[in-house]
């Protein structure tokens, strides 16, 4: 097996990176294409930035890679878009197991197609045991409605009294949510030119670090990823308290 360096040192490399790989259609029209032929190359970018991430020492990976608003999308690119999945677990969990990464979903997978969602749980099984990097795959996926649900959930639990709402706080919340395995989002990428997060993450990125590029998803290559996190490497995380601060708390933990 190949092993990389990482470029980046774990004190200033983002722990957890997100990803909404916009453009694929734009891409393929661009060229004169079908948009599933958009999506089907955009698949070779994923695969690139798995590795790269792997690579580089990023513990987590999530992937916006169909929302509950795409189910309105043509239904022959909705039905190719179901297809790739199935391809990629397919063609994909012997390298993903091979270098130990676990595979999960964050979303509503009961609403995909059966034949899907049982090639996305057979992957998820498949590579259960990585502990190198987690993969997160967003399927169905709507940070409001994750959101919504964990609230009726925590409803439902108070209201038979299992829950005191003083009990309840930002932690307690985020476990009735699909990424309570996930810790918060520290680098938001986007590609293909827009500059919003399309109901992505809406809570676990609060102090995300955002990258707004104008690339189509199948051209964001290894050298673009590695540029994020270059520059992410240089911002100060302050969460809310003074450059000073920063420092001092910093120079202590040495």
């Amino acid at each position: 097996m190949k092993v990389v360096t990482p470029l980046f040192d774990s004190s200033v490399r983002p722990r957890h990176v997100a990803i909404i790989m916009d453009g694929n259609g734009r891409w393929a029209e661009a060229r004169g294409l079908e948009r599933a032929e958009g999506h089907a190359e955009g698949a070779t970018a994923v695969r690139e930035a798995v590795r790269t991430c792997r690579e580089q020492g990023i513990e987590f990976l999530t992937l916006y890679a169909f929302s509950n608003a795409n189910w309105q999308r043509p239904t022959l690119e909705v039905e190719a878009l179901m297809r790739l999945l199935v391809e990629f677990a397919e063609s994909e969990k012997a390298e993903l197991r091979e270098h130990g990464i676990r595979v999960n979903v964050v979303g509503e997978v009961e609403d995909l197609p059966t034949h899907t969602r049982r090639a996305v749980e057979h992957v998820i099984d498949y590579c259960a045991d990585g502990e190198r990097m987690t993969l997160s795959l967003a399927l169905s996926y709507g940070g409001r409605q994750d959101i919504v649900n964990a609230a009726r959930a925590l409803a439902v639990r108070a209201r038979a009294g299992l829950v005191l709402p003083e009990e309840i706080d930002e932690s307690f919340f985020h476990k009735e949510m699909t990424t309570q395995s996930l810790p918060d989002v520290d680098l938001l990428i986007r590609t293909g030119g827009e500059a919003r997060l399309s109901d992505f993450l809406l809570f676990e990125a609060a102090y995300a670090e955002l990258m707004f590029l104008p690339v189509m998803w199948p051209d964001f290559k290894e050298d673009l990823l590695i540029d994020c996190i270059r520059q992410y490497a240089t911002k100060e995380r302050r969460f809310g308290r003074t450059s000073a601060q920063v420092a001092a708390a910093t120079a202590s933990a040495r």
